[in-house]
């Protein structure tokens, strides 16, 4: 429904897109109300060499994790309950396999009961939550040694049922994921789950856990981690966490206005040029386009401003070449003007409740998947 309701929006804001260019401005109607003038919300960027080596100083670079290192090499497994610990006393079979040699270790091991104790002979009732297997070795050498002299015992776990990791969405295979004496990441999750799939959105990784205050969510970037070497997007996981990965269908841009084709494209796994979603819209038309008005609409990071507006002025052919390392982002809105370019204030203005409808859509879709 939610995306019923996208396409609609975006159909009727490209017809009504079709009443911008060319003369069809009533100049002294605009020119009356200063209500319109939205320069104080609009934050203008004109696109030339030095913006886009500042966003390339900007973007993503290797990054080491040190916290992740330090985590995985103090990491060590908890019993919890329904585990299934396998003891052995040497030279004492009978403590060992009471239940007969040819059975397994998970048949024949000890389960953790749901009070966190197992029961082992002569000694009775023992406590293991929530401590790991050496001190289980400990406790049961010193509770045997009343009744064996100086035993020789050795612990491990024959089956880990109490602890799992849960993925979702765009992976191959959604799983149940158990936790073990083996640290599991992040990575090491989407992998045991097959992969990412194709309709996976992997900027937006939701991963949730749970604290002593609560629930915690942390977006994770794996774009940034595949292709950039940002380490930091990786993460320990620990019991319940769970993890998921959205689907790619807020992961558009709308290109309008005065084009071949305007349409909503589809941004792939790396990204998306203004180059590349001109030329998949058929490219500018060329008898009424005015090459210097080519607009790109974007929410702001900036809490007093509503739009960032970057232009590209294409009338010096050499300029085009900008359009090739301009990267869009999600919801941004490509906007080609036939208008002289001294219009632009009134132009943005039309398109600016176009905008907030479809940036409303777009989050509305995101917030249904997650």
């Amino acid at each position: 429904m939610v995306k019923k309701i996208l396409t609609i929006v975006t159909l009727v804001s490209m017809s009504g897109c079709m009443l911008i260019p060319g003369g069809h401005l009533d100049i002294n109607h605009w020119a009356e109300d200063s209500s319109l003038d939205i320069s104080p919300k609009v934050n203008v960027k004109m696109i030339t060499p030095n913006l886009l080596l500042e966003s390339r100083l900007s973007e993503t670079h290797p990054k080491a994790n040190s916290a992740l290192v330090t985590s995985i090499d103090e990491y060590t497994y908890k019993i919890g309950k329904g585990d299934i610990l396998n003891i052995t006393v040497w030279d004492h079979p009978e403590l060992t396999i009471p239940a007969g040699q040819f059975r397994s270790a998970g048949e024949s091991g000890n389960v953790v009961n749901s009070d966190g104790t197992i029961f082992y002979p002569y000694v009775g009732r023992v406590s293991v939550l929530n401590i790991t297997v050496g001190e289980v070795r400990s406790l049961l050498t010193n509770l045997l040694s009343k009744y064996i002299k100086d035993p020789q015992i050795d612990v491990s776990v024959a089956a880990f049922r109490s602890q799992r990791v849960f993925v979702t969405g765009g992976v191959n295979v959604p799983s149940v994921i158990p936790v073990t004496n083996v640290p599991l990441t992040v990575l090491d999750a989407i992998n045991l789950s097959g992969g990412i799939s194709a309709a996976a959105d992997w900027r937006s990784i939701v991963l949730t856990s749970e604290t002593k205050d609560g629930s915690v969510e942390s977006i994770l970037d794996l774009h940034a981690l595949y292709e950039k070497g940002d380490i930091s997007q990786n993460r320990l996981l620990r019991n319940n966490d769970l993890l998921h990965i959205p689907t790619n269908d807020s992961l558009k841009v709308f290109v309008m206005g005065d084009v071949v084709n305007p349409s909503t494209q589809q941004i792939g796994r790396s990204h998306m040029s203004l180059a590349e979603a001109l030329n998949n819209a058929g490219g500018i038309n060329e008898k009424s386009a005015n090459s210097s008005g080519i607009f790109i609409l974007r929410a702001s990071d900036d809490a007093d401003s509503l739009v960032d507006v970057f232009r590209l002025d294409a009338s010096e052919g050499a300029m085009l070449i900008l359009s090739t390392q301009f990267k869009l982002q999600p919801l941004d809105i490509v906007y080609v003007t036939s208008a002289p370019v001294a219009r632009w204030n009134r132009v943005i203005s039309q398109l600016l409740p176009t905008f907030t409808l479809l940036r409303m859509a777009g989050q509305t879709r995101t917030d249904f998947d997650e």
